[in-house]
């Protein structure tokens, strides 16, 4: 478990599926993220997520102080499979607030101290400025410009020091 100054962030548990299915089956949550699934869909990721082998990290956040979900975030495999990305979503009543890049920043140091990456990249849609936005702020630098899922996607790269 990480403690943030507002945040707890832990591993993600059997007994949290209810918050993820309300965050993955979330219009806006999932504006950027190719729409909201089914829930057959939500249910196999969330079951994948659970049975993930390491270094894939699952994180559940919620608030200190109220104990409220606020989101998900993960360092699992990307695309490529040849490095991890950092992969976020949180729910709107909590967004422009600060808490994704206090636990984001948090995330990051557990990628790189613990899990011991060398790199961690992220993806958004070039569309999504609030997203690129926070990981220009957490020190990434966008690498390529692509076409993935039907949208152009910034990749963004953040090198261990």
């Amino acid at each position: 478990m990480i403690f943030t100054k507002n945040c707890i962030i832990e591993p993600l548990k059997h007994h949290h599926g209810e918050e993820i299915y309300a965050l993955y089956s979330h219009q806006d949550v999932r504006a950027f993220l190719g729409g909201v699934p089914t829930n057959s869909a939500i249910f196999s990721s969330f079951d994948s997520m659970l049975h993930s082998p390491y270094p894939n990290s699952y994180f559940f956040i919620s608030l200190k102080d109220s104990k409220n979900f606020i989101g998900l975030v993960s360092i699992d495999e990307y695309h490529e499979q040849t490095t991890y990305e950092l992969s976020y979503q949180f729910l709107p009543q909590y967004w422009g607030k600060g808490y994704a890049f206090e636990v984001l920043s948090a995330v990051l140091h557990y990628g790189f101290t613990h899990l011991q990456l060398a790199k961690i990249v992220a993806e958004t849609q070039t569309a999504n400025i609030a997203s690129c936005r926070i990981l220009e702020k957490l020190g990434m630098q966008k690498i390529k410009v692509l076409e993935r899922f039907g949208h152009e996607q910034a990749v963004y790269q953040l090198l261990r020091m």
